[in-house]
């Protein structure tokens, strides 16, 4: 099956969803959804990853079309990845439907016109 869209999921820690939005904006992306997370991690995970486990997180949804979703996880990698302040993690899920976005409405309603 052929995706247009995809959403890219990005934890990181809180304050850093505005670098979230700039890396993304950079690669063509539109606009995000912030929600205020708190992370759970075990110390072991702690040990092994020799980073400290902060709590509060945001989770920043973005959804983008599946042309630019590489070079935006990409760029998440390099200003928000595990390895900066941000220690954020990025994953892109496929989506099979979206209503809402300026240029589906458009399709939509050209194609209810035409099969008047």
């Amino acid at each position: 099956m052929k995706f247009e869209y995809e959403l890219i999921l990005c934890i990181v820690n809180t304050g850093f969803s505005d670098a979230v939005m700039e890396a993304a904006r950079a690669c063509g992306a539109g606009g995000g959804t912030v929600i205020h997370a708190r992370g759970t991690a075990n110390k072991e995970a702690e040990t092994f990853f020799k980073i400290t486990i902060q709590p509060e997180k945001e989770a920043v949804m973005i959804l983008v079309p599946c042309a630019i979703k590489d070079d935006v996880l990409h760029a998440l990698y390099q200003k928000v990845g595990l390895q900066t302040p941000g220690q954020g993690i990025a994953m892109a899920l496929p989506v099979d439907g979206v209503v809402g976005l300026p240029n589906k409405i458009e399709k939509t309603e050209k194609t209810e016109k035409s099969e008047d």
